[in-house]
């Protein structure tokens, strides 16, 4: 049995390429902060990308039960224009490195936060499986 066959490890390993990909557009953000015109761009919600994958974080067994997971990969992250960007400057551009900083900040908690899910996870298995630590 593979680890992304497990629904939690599924769902942590989404989570985490969701932030890569997120990390990856707001460090494009701040490559751009200098051009005019520039918009600041963000990536669709974790919450709508698991809508459109129709992943909940849980296997189906019966008919009745809430829709499982459907895929290995995560489907659905597209770039977007940031809803929440600051106001634009004279030369068009809303790129704001002080929120942008921020957002980093929180990618990087969350990876990290998902990273040891996963780890945690991985030794409870372990343990499960050979009963030493």
């Amino acid at each position: 049995m593979r680890l992304s066959d497990l629904s939690f490890f599924n769902l942590a390993s989404n989570r985490m390429n969701w932030l890569g990909a997120r990390q990856q557009v707001i460090a494009q953000n701040v490559a751009n902060s200098d051009t005019p015109g520039f918009k600041s761009q963000d990536v669709t919600p974790f919450a709508d990308v698991l809508r459109s994958t129709g992943a909940s974080g849980v296997r189906t067994t019966n008919s009745r039960h809430i829709s499982g997971l459907s895929g290995s990969r995560v489907e659905g992250i597209s770039q977007v224009e940031d809803p929440d960007a600051y106001e634009t400057s004279l030369d068009g551009n809303n790129v704001a490195l002080e929120q942008q900083t921020i957002k980093a900040t929180e990618v990087s908690e969350n990876y990290r936060l998902a990273a040891q899910l996963y780890r945690k996870g991985h030794e409870l298995l372990t343990l499960a499986a050979t009963g030493v630590r």
